[in-house]
């Protein structure tokens, strides 16, 4: 026998439907409770004394696409309690079925929450429409605020990072719960102060994952002083080998003469290499004057002072960063090289025709970048080879000395294997970086002292000294199996809430927003937001 259908399904559990009425778009239900007794929200004392009746409008779920409309029938009583001081209360609902003063469902409020986070503002307020649900943007939003978990749980294990709300202007801090893998608080800024306000309130942290920045490390120094603090490591290894690449760039002056490049002809060189080797000259000069009121013990600023340069510039021409003839960039001729070669060693000597047999194979540069290639191409057979060398950038450098040779053309090579041969100090600074990164590779924190003895002595000095600094940090990242990977992967995650929100949406709702999105995979919030 089939089941008999009761108008009561359609509503919430709970009420009972006394009639229905419609017109061209809605539905309109009179509802009432089923139960004979109300408990007074102040006591609790049950009661059956009714005192009168009124009608509360609340929304529902669209049915068959009409708009549901409920009319819920409310009684009033009267409370019996001698010590209560409400007399006459009215009968309150279940708050997953109606809340109180609540204008919709319970079922309907979580799916226009869950259109909320999946749309936002405006495409989900189009979308409600079509749906049957009459929600404004700005409805939503405030859906979203209202709704937002609140974290109860006490927290172990954090990880902490910075985000840009405006790149190079404003940045924020994220902290992440690494064990439940959610985000737990936004910060305004990246102050310490804030971040140690924040952590002070938040005392049962004890490890803490952060990146090499001094100011996170402080401020968990200062307010959990009985936490671990473990260094990322990524950070890590990306520090080491940036590391070598300073010692590489420091070293470039002795590289050329190794290599017999220190001087160049300028006649010898094409437009756009003049251009930079006259810069390079001017550049030699202002950096001479530098170094030498760097050696009467004038100070950074006053140099930057007189000089009219930055401090940022004195302190690069110090640490012999700005030793770089040629701005190597990675040119839009380097996949067509060994057709170009075959083209000029079958007899083509034309830039412009070669240029349009270049297009014909899919090449999208200019004319004057071939003209430039042929041009050095043509006066290396008139000239000597040797006296159109060119040295590599120190990072182009750097990733050869790093480079198993079976990967590295001939001239390559020969390159390395002279500047190894000239310059012991850069292989031993190489073989020191790569210690560094197999201890961290293996977790063998025995290492890290003997290492840290090694590395003073060589070109990576001063990475080391920050390693030394950072030393109890680095142990916990060698020993645990924390790291700040997945607060980076937060972070990225609400890099795309922003972008999505076009870049409006204030903290208050990427806070109520980012721990959903980011917990559930494949969600995002799509379309125009309001902050």
């Amino acid at each position: 026998m089939r089941p008999r259908f009761r108008s009561s399904s359609l509503v919430p559990a709970g009420f009972v439907v006394d009639h229905l009425d419609s017109d061209a778009d809605r539905v309109g239900l009179v509802v009432r409770s089923g139960a004979a007794v109300a408990a007074c929200p102040d006591c609790g004392t049950p009661s059956r004394r009714l005192q009168s009746r009124y009608r509360r409008r609340a929304a529902d779920l669209p049915l068959g696409g009409w708009r549901v409309e409920l009319r819920v029938v409310v009684r009033r009583f009267w409370c019996g309690a001698a010590a209560c001081k409400r007399k006459i209360f009215a009968e309150r609902f279940p708050d997953d079925v109606l809340p109180a003063f609540a204008r919709r469902t319970s079922r309907l409020e979580q799916i226009v929450h869950h259109l909320g986070l999946a749309l936002g503002g405006r495409p989900g307020a189009s979308l409600a429409q079509r749906l049957r649900l009459p929600v404004s943007r700005d409805t939503l939003l405030r859906v979203i605020r209202r709704r937002a978990t609140t974290r109860s749980d006490p927290l172990g294990v954090i990880g902490i990072d910075d985000f840009a709300w405006r790149r190079n202007h404003r940045y924020g801090t994220l902290v992440c719960d690494l064990e439940r893998r959610r985000i737990v608080a936004l910060l305004p800024d990246r102050e310490q102060a804030t971040a140690q306000t924040w952590l002070k309130e938040n005392a049962s942290i004890q490890i803490v994952a952060r990146d090499r920045g001094g100011g996170y490390g402080e401020a968990i120094a200062r307010a959990l002083p009985q936490a671990i603090q473990v260094a990322d490591r990524w950070h890590l290894m990306e520090n080491a080998s940036r590391g070598f690449v300073d010692a590489v760039r420091r070293s470039m002056r002795q590289v050329r003469e190794i290599i017999s490049a220190a001087v160049l002809d300028p006649a010898l060189l094409t437009a756009a290499e003049r251009i930079q080797y006259e810069g390079y000259q001017r550049r030699e000069e202002a950096d001479a004057a530098i170094r030498a009121l760097a050696e009467a013990g004038v100070p950074i600023r006053r140099i930057g002072q007189r000089l009219g340069h930055s401090r940022k510039v004195v302190r690069a021409v110090l640490r012999g960063e700005r030793t770089d003839v040629f701005r190597v960039r990675q040119s839009s001729l380097e996949a067509y090289l060994p057709w170009l070669d075959a083209q000029w060693d079958a007899g083509s000597r034309n830039a412009t025709e070669i240029w349009r047999q270049a297009k014909l194979q899919g090449f999208r540069g200019s004319l004057r970048v071939v003209g430039e290639w042929a041009t050095r191409r043509r006066r290396a057979e008139q000239a000597n080879i040797e006296r159109l060398q060119r040295v590599p950038s120190a990072r182009t450098l750097a990733r050869w000395l790093t480079t198993g040779r079976d990967r590295l053309t001939k001239a390559e090579t020969l390159t390395v294997a002279t500047v190894e041969d000239g310059m012991p100090a850069l292989v031993e600074a190489r073989e020191v970086v790569g210690a560094f990164q197999t201890m961290v590779r293996a977790m063998e924190p025995g290492r890290l002292e003997g290492w840290l003895r090694r590395a003073e002595a060589s070109l990576v000095a001063s990475f080391a000294r920050g390693i030394g600094r950072d030393r109890s940090a680095v142990q916990a990242a060698i020993t645990l199996p924390w790291s700040n990977g997945q607060t980076e992967g937060q972070i990225t995650k609400l890099k795309l809430v922003k972008r999505q929100m076009y870049g409006r949406g204030k903290i208050d709702l990427l806070q109520a927003v980012a721990p959903s999105v980011c917990e559930t995979p494949g969600r995002s919030l799509r379309g125009e937001s309001r902050g």
